[in-house]
């Protein structure tokens, strides 16, 4: 599978015609026809009914969403190739899973910009799974995620342990009690366990919580997102366990009650490729050790590295 075709497939997806795709792309139908012919023959699947109108087959749609963002990945990488060969510009790009932004990262990732102006930041959503495969090929710089795990090739740094909370709708019984509450006082209460995937992942942290305190939990919903989560809390369909950072969304609808479980928290860690000298990489992992955000408000407490 070549790039052309990629282009020449979608070319003709977006235009719903292939006269119209060759006139666009500047080059005879004939030609246009056989080459989306040979990516169907190379994938062995049948992309396109060529009927009136031309429409795009399930396996057809996939391709065209798939190859869209490959060659608008390509067209980045070339734009900013050249614009480093020039001079014009550094990139540096850090990878982060969503629950991170609830805490602090923002307001360092918000001082590193200013501590290398002139460097153009990119911050890429990814699972922690996906930040090691990033760092490995070279797609991210830096990343911050939850999961722990050992790779030879990554240097991984736990910056911070956070603390827990149960999430539950307002008028809640738990609620209503003064102070922290044990996780076995949750014991029977509906769960709403986020996110669904990808799996191992925080859900399974929470899950583990649950067998050491020697409760079975009940789970009533799964959810992709934490927002998602905390409306099902809101709606009354059971309660969440979150990282302590979540308070600050500020909701009117859910009350969050910290754990009293010590040992029970959601890192934060700081993964890096090992060996890399980057001088961009070295002005941010300074800058986390001597970041003085670390709110133990918001039940965060620093740990050493």
């Amino acid at each position: 599978m070549e790039l052309r075709h990629l282009r020449y497939f979608t070319t003709v997806a977006a235009e719903g015609s292939f006269s119209r795709a060759a006139e666009k792309l500047h080059i005879a139908q004939p030609p246009l026809s056989r080459q989306v012919q040979q990516l169907e023959e190379e994938l062995g699947v049948r992309l396109l009914d060529r009927g009136r109108p031309l429409t795009l087959t399930e396996p057809g749609r996939y391709l065209f969403e798939q190859a869209r963002q490959i060659l608008q990945r390509v067209e980045d990488v070339r734009s900013m190739t050249r614009r480093i060969a020039k001079g014009m510009v550094l990139q540096f790009n850090i990878g982060f899973v969503a629950s991170t932004l609830y805490d602090d990262l923002p307001e360092l990732i918000r001082r590193f910009r200013i501590t290398v102006p002139g460097v153009d930041v990119h911050l890429l959503e990814l699972t922690t799974l996906e930040q090691v495969a990033a760092l490995k090929d070279g797609r991210i710089d830096i990343g911050f995620g939850r999961l722990r795990f050992d790779d030879s090739l990554i240097v991984r740094k736990v910056i911070r342990e956070e603390t827990l909370c149960v999430a539950v709708p307002k008028g809640h019984r738990l609620a209503a009690a003064a102070g922290k509450v044990r996780l076995r006082e949750t014991a029977g209460e509906p769960l709403i366990l986020y996110p669904r995937a990808p799996r191992p992942g925080y859900a399974d942290q929470v899950l583990s919580f649950y067998h050491d305190a020697g409760v079975d939990p009940m789970i009533s919903m799964e959810a992709r997102e934490l927002q998602t989560a905390l409306g099902l809390v809101a709606s009354g369909g059971g309660i969440s366990i979150v990282p302590a950072s979540v308070r600050r969304l500020g909701r009117d609808d859910v009350a969050y009650i910290e754990l009293d479980e010590p040992k029970m928290t959601s890192p934060i860690i700081m993964s890096y490729r090992k060996n890399d000298s980057s001088r961009l990489l070295a002005q941010l992992v300074k800058l986390v050790q001597e970041f003085d955000k670390w709110d133990p408000a918001l039940g965060q407490v620093a740990v050493s590295e």
